[in-house]
């Protein structure tokens, strides 16, 4: 699923009216109808309903959301047309025109003082002020009813966006500098309506508080359009993922599905190991080998007896990475610490890894007291960060924006690609292109997790699959695998080896798809 600006989403409207053979005001009777679908699946006809619109086409959506749901015996329905300007859109006067030739509508415009009406928890707002081409905070009055809206504690429906967030961002080229939005003065909604595809905007946690649960709605969009407009930022789903993966043959062995080595595991860390092992073995790697510190080799062996154990000289920590067998993968991170010595063979590594690499945790963190060895990184080499370890990598950022935005410029440069980890994770290669996850769930945020997440993805690398894929392919799995955990033994039960037990029917599940 693509992302799109709101000049690209006007383009592929217009092509859908041309293709379609339709008006611009016939799209928007279609969006406001699949709104009042979802409003009445939700809410009695006895529901008091208080309508905001603006003068612009997100209230002409507003407006005909109104008057299917009084055609639908909701009798309970105030509007509120802001038209402080003296000038509505085109379609938004021709829908307001509409509601107007029916009886007993609850209609007020405004045009100068607002006189709110009362709202309480126990009503809901249709808030269609401003949509997603709104290109500068809100200002004046139209601040106060969006607090007014905020404090009155009803439950809030946006329409496309809440009003005054902006649905782009400069991720998609439209500022040369971010602008600021105090929350405050934006609507903050329970429920976002959005039609058929997602906004970037969606995918910050910043927003999250103003987004509410957000849902998007099939309007019969022009697919060639949406086909043939490109972008760089993407959704990735199970349809986009199927296909990327290979059925197992007959009259194969495991040396057919490849060799992983991880390094991972200190005095005191060897759950890490433990799980990065196991999480390996679940996804369909042919053979596991785990270099850890020479202490950790009982608890490796019991732990997870499939793998092989490769102790290090050391007892505590590890100091030596060479690799003396030949594996189509190798990741680096879990657990290791960031000793000295474990920082030089980590350099020594480097330069020299014939495997594709993937670098996690500790191995992030070594770097980040050695800036330099980022120039050491082999191409396509797959680093995943949370928050903190890409902050400490490369500079703290001030918002999920521009982090976002360091991630592009960071791929780009040094020719890696970035899973930058969060509720939706990006996956971020040097070509610009991001792709947002959107399975897993908060009952994932538990330690351990990312170890899983690193040996998913070491799998897929390790049976072939080219990095970009791997990372794509991992990070969904992962998500999946947590889904699934979490429908069997709920958010607040799940571990990280729940996660890694689950990876291998959220595989079965995605090729089914």
């Amino acid at each position: 699923m693509k992302i799109f600006n709101s000049q690209e989403i006007q383009q592929i409207d217009n092509a859908t009216c041309e293709a379609q053979q339709i008006s611009s005001i016939d799209l928007m009777e279609r969006a406001a109808s699949m709104v009042s679908c979802e409003i009445i699946s939700r809410f009695l006809p006895s529901q008091r309903i208080v309508v905001i619109a603006g003068p612009g086409n997100n209230g002409g959506d507003a407006l005909a959301v109104s008057r299917m749901l009084i055609e639908q015996g909701y009798r309970r329905v105030e509007i509120f047309l802001f038209n402080v300007t003296g000038k509505l859109s085109h379609d938004c006067d021709e829908e307001c025109k509409r509601l107007m030739a029916m009886d007993g509508v609850d209609f007020t415009e405004i045009t100068h003082a607002f006189n709110p009406p009362y709202l309480g928890k126990n009503d809901v707002v249709i808030d269609g002020l401003f949509g997603s081409g709104l290109k500068q905070p809100m200002q004046g009055g139209f601040v106060s009813v969006a607090r007014y809206i905020n404090e009155s504690g009803a439950f809030v429906i946006s329409i496309d966006v809440p009003s005054g967030l902006y649905g782009d961002t400069t991720l998609l080229g439209n500022w040369e500098t971010p602008v600021n939005i105090n929350t405050r003065d934006v609507v903050h909604a329970n429920l976002t309506l959005a039609f058929q595809l997602p906004r970037l905007a969606f995918f910050f946690p910043e927003n999250y508080p103003v987004l509410g649960e957000w849902k998007l709605l099939d309007i019969d969009l022009d697919e060639d359009k949406i086909r043939n407009t490109s972008t760089n930022f993407l959704v990735i789903d199970a349809k986009n993922i199927a296909p990327l993966l290979h059925k197992r043959l007959p009259f194969t062995g495991k040396r057919d599905y490849g060799s992983a080595l991880l390094f991972a595991g200190s005095t005191g860390m060897m759950g890490a190991a433990v799980m990065a092992a196991r999480a390996t073995l679940k996804s369909g790697a042919g053979l596991v080998t785990v270099h850890g510190a020479r202490g950790g080799l009982r608890i490796l062996q019991t732990a997870v007896p499939e793998a092989m154990f490769e102790p290090d000289r050391n007892e505590h920590f590890i100091t030596d990475m060479k690799i003396h067998h030949n594996h189509q993968a190798v990741a680096v991170g879990p657990g290791i610490g960031t000793q000295e010595q474990t920082a030089n063979a980590l350099q020594a590594l480097l330069q020299n890894c014939p495997a594709p690499l993937l670098l996690d945790a500790d191995a992030l963190n070594c770097i980040s007291q050695r800036p330099a060895m980022l120039s050491l990184l082999p191409p396509k080499t797959i680093i995943t960060p949370h928050i903190g370890e890409f902050d400490r990598l490369f500079g703290e950022q001030k918002s999920s924006e521009e982090r976002l935005r360091t991630a592009i410029e960071m791929s780009r440069q040094y020719n890696i690609i970035i899973v930058l980890k969060g509720h939706y994770t990006a996956i971020v290669r040097p070509t610009g292109r991001v792709y947002f996850n959107t399975t897993g769930n908060p009952g994932m945020a538990t330690a351990g997790a990312g170890d899983v997440l690193t040996g998913i993805i070491t799998a897929f690398l390790a049976q072939g699959y080219n990095p970009e894929y791997a990372a794509l392919i991992g990070v969904y799995i992962h998500g999946l695998a947590g889904d699934m955990a979490a429908e069997e033994l709920g958010e607040f039960g799940l571990t990280a080896s729940d996660i890694a037990a689950y990876a291998g029917r959220a595989i079965r599940q995605t090729i089914k798809n």
